[in-house]
């Protein structure tokens, strides 16, 4: 059975721990092409201490994304982050089957 967070919008979560202080980051789906697990628009929200909820990709993409997240946290500077077969990491990301995704991920606040 889910619990109630699992059901809820990351943006509502986003708001929430934003809300209870902690520090919060928006991860955001903006192009897709190919073979992508999640469409343009999904989110991911992740806060200063590697806490994350929604999905941008799944696998190894999202670690990548959580990861570059906790550094956006830290220096407050928007980035643009693109994993796809052209990328040599492909294989490591998991976008192995010939998508290509683009996410924004931004600092709240």
């Amino acid at each position: 059975m889910e619990s109630a967070d699992e059901t809820l919008d990351p943006l509502t979560i986003a708001e929430r721990w934003s809300g209870e202080g902690r520090d919060v980051a928006v991860a955001t789906v903006v192009e897709t092409w190919g073979s992508a697990p999640r469409p343009v628009g999904s989110h991911l929200v992740i806060d200063g201490g590697g806490n994350f909820h929604g999905s941008v990709s799944g696998g190894c993409v999202e670690g990548a994304v959580v990861s570059e997240a906790t550094d956006i946290i830290a220096d407050g500077k928007p980035r643009m982050l693109e994993f796809g077969v052209a990328d040599e990491t492909a294989w490591e990301v998991g976008l192995s089957c010939g998508g290509r995704i683009r996410v924004y991920v931004e600092k709240l606040g």
